[in-house]
């Protein structure tokens, strides 16, 4: 699927960026594979661990679109994955969260567009549906940018689609290296936001995995939606320090006890497949697209009208066991 051709990805030395240039070298056999971030430090480290004929690193920030359209000169597929993550740091600095999440989501559809780029994915976030802090808005911006972006794009050839999914277990700013290195230090108890809270989890390599299965399903205009196991707070902190005591700090800015994937409001434009759902688009493309239908031949059906999925209410939740070898495979 990807062989021979050339393949740029945003915010590439983050922990997706570095599975995913690790897992498409494994796999296939890219022209080029364009690492596209603003961290030199992070380009440096990653060219020692990383060898191969087809990479390229890019210096540059998704802010400047002039710098993002000499990037994307002679590429073929685009994954976007930059982005300002961490809610309460988005909450305290909004423009910059902006700046990056949205303004950095049109410069990618102009660079894309002007180029001629085949296929763009950008990553998404369950804090973009209903969001109620400022990360997850400028996130459902951006996912909505990307979707019109098929009609934008007008007689050109780029196709957009969006890849929504959880928190990704062991990425960095998660809770899981926060609560280990609480751990390591000797902490006596470990901080609980709120015991009812849960949330989507997904490891690394099924996140890449989706990413790629996404690229061969999309037909431009779909957000896709992995169907993924739910977690309880409180078995996570017994799945890593069964031996601790936890302790009750509140809910930070901006957080939610529970998040949503596919939102009720969304259920007349959804699709369940066996693995993932499709979010099709609200508005009419030029030319249209049959989200129940994919390129790889799988059919979807309709979900019932106010069909929701939640984290809280997902028929999947791991036991404190299963998150324990969730977190072995994923070596934490």
């Amino acid at each position: 699927m990807l062989d021979d051709r050339s393949i740029l990805i945003t915010g590439g030395t983050g922990s997706f960026g570095r599975r995913f240039v690790r897992t498409v070298l494994e796999r296939y056999r890219p022209k080029r594979l364009v690492v596209y971030s603003r961290d030199e430090l992070k380009q440096y480290e990653m060219q020692q661990e990383v060898n191969s004929a087809a990479l390229r690193f890019f210096i540059g920030d998704v802010r400047d679109r002039e710098r993002m359209t000499q990037a994307m000169r002679g590429i073929d597929t685009v994954i976007h994955a930059a982005a300002l993550k961490q809610v309460p740091a988005a909450e305290y600095n909004p423009m910059e969260c902006i700046k990056t999440n949205v303004h950095g989501a049109e410069n990618v559809i102009a660079a894309a567009i002007a180029n001629e780029v085949s296929q763009v994915v950008a990553l998404s976030t369950d804090k973009a549906a209903n969001p109620i802090n400022l990360y997850g808005a400028t996130k459902l911006v951006s996912d909505k940018l990307f979707v019109a972006a098929n009609n934008v794009a007008g007689g050109h050839r780029t196709r957009f689609a969006v890849v929504r999914y959880g928190n990704v277990v062991g990425s960095r700013g998660s809770v899981v290296p926060f609560f280990r290195k609480l751990v390591a230090d000797g902490a006596p108890s470990l901080p609980i936001t709120d015991a009812r809270m849960t949330r989507f989890w997904i490891t690394l390599d099924q996140g890449v995995q989706f990413v790629l299965d996404s690229l061969a399903r999309m037909q431009g205009g779909e957000v896709f939606v992995p169907k993924i196991p739910s977690a309880r707070i409180t078995d996570l902190a017994a799945a890593i320090a069964p031996e601790l005591p936890t302790h009750i700090v509140g809910i930070r800015p901006g957080e939610k006890l529970h998040e949503v994937m596919c939102p009720a409001d969304d259920a007349h434009l959804t699709w369940a497949f066996d693995a993932h759902y499709v979010i099709g688009p609200a508005i009419s493309f030029t030319t249209p697209i049959d989200p129940s239908r994919s390129p790889t031949g799988e059919a979807g059906t309709r979900v019932a009208d106010g069909f929701e999925y939640s984290s809280g209410t997902n028929p999947h939740f791991l036991s404190v066991d299963e998150i324990r070898g969730l977190l072995g495979a994923a070596a934490l």
